[in-house]
């Protein structure tokens, strides 16, 4: 009887892939990011190790959400004080921070342990089309 392979943290290659966001439709393009950086599309994942690829996504500025979602979408944080509620639309957060966006959207569909925050760490988000990342010769990614 065979025994399933079990990978180790030291056995993974990483590679490195490019996405455009340019008008693309956020739930569907962190879908794929999020399997991408858990690794699922490896014949080598196993859940309890990270064996996830880079991520690197350009143009987050250029994000569609569909339907009323940039003026009725809410993302609220805490300062653990009273009255610390903070919240803002999701319309107002693209022209703010068009990355915490795309990280918001990645991180909620990670697991939610440990594990997670390393995966989230190889998640690079730029608002432009430029990023530092040319030598790691990334593949562009079709979503």
């Amino acid at each position: 009887m065979k025994t399933t392979k079990v990978a180790k943290k030291e056995e993974v290659t990483r590679d490195w892939f490019l996405v455009d966001a340019d008008s693309k439709v956020l739930g569907r393009m962190a879908t794929e990011i999020a399997n991408i950086l858990r690794g699922k599309k490896k014949p080598i994942y196993t859940p309890s190790v990270d064996t996830g690829d880079f991520v690197v996504v350009i143009n987050a500025e250029k994000i569609q959400l569909t339907g009323n979602k940039l003026a009725d979408k809410m993302y609220h944080s805490h300062s653990g004080f009273p009255g610390g509620l903070k919240s803002i639309t999701a319309g107002k957060l693209i022209e703010k921070k068009p990355e915490d966006l795309i990280r918001k959207a990645v991180k909620g569909m990670l697991p939610k342990n440990k594990l997670a925050r390393h995966m989230l760490k190889k998640l690079k988000v730029y608002a432009g089309s430029a990023h530092p990342h040319e030598a790691q010769q990334p593949k562009n990614l079709d979503i």
